[in-house]
């Protein structure tokens, strides 16, 4: 398995202009929860809890995340909590597990969150990571994680460790 430095800097080389992370604080947030909405249906019924895909993806996707940093995967955690609370709380206005409300929302967002991706890449010139390497459907999220903490000023040796494989900002 490849460290957290070798993932974020593979990720990292396909994403150096400014405006193209721009557009992915955006794009992947949208594209993560249309996959929740997408995804949103009963898998496994636990007394009075209901295990839907979407938790099982959330929980792999954490635990290969935790396997590649305990803070960045405690963080993603956080992220996808409250990613996961707003696919629940909206639920059901959409139509819960009758599903076509949230076939419709997953969607559109699905949609609008490519859409920012491609302009992001568009200003960067180059093509997505996933193109080459789908761990790059994986490691996006954790990615815009780690570029929001660098903003707030923590994991700054990442930061320059990433920056030395995958080169300056532009």
């Amino acid at each position: 398995m490849k460290t957290l430095v070798e993932q974020l800097s593979q990720y990292a080389r396909y994403h150096r202009d400014k405006r193209n992370i721009a557009t992915h604080f955006i794009g992947i947030p949208l594209i993560v929860i249309a996959v929740m909405y997408l995804l949103y249906f009963p898998v496994l019924e636990i007394g009075s809890f209901t295990v839907t895909a979407t938790l099982v993806v959330i929980a792999l996707s954490l635990v290969y995340y935790l396997m590649l940093s305990l803070s960045l995967g405690f963080a993603m955690a956080a992220a996808f909590a409250a990613m996961y609370a707003i696919v629940c709380y909206s639920a059901p206005y959409l139509g819960s597990f009758s599903h076509y409300g949230m076939l419709i929302m997953g969607v559109i967002l699905f949609v609008v969150g490519w859409i920012f991706q491609f302009v992001g890449h568009y200003y960067e010139g180059k093509k997505p990571a996933f193109v080459d390497d789908l761990i790059g459907l994986a490691i996006g999220p954790l990615f815009v994680m780690a570029e929001f903490l660098f903003i707030l000023g923590f994991h700054k040796p990442l930061e320059q460790d990433i920056i030395r494989e995958a080169g300056e900002y532009r």
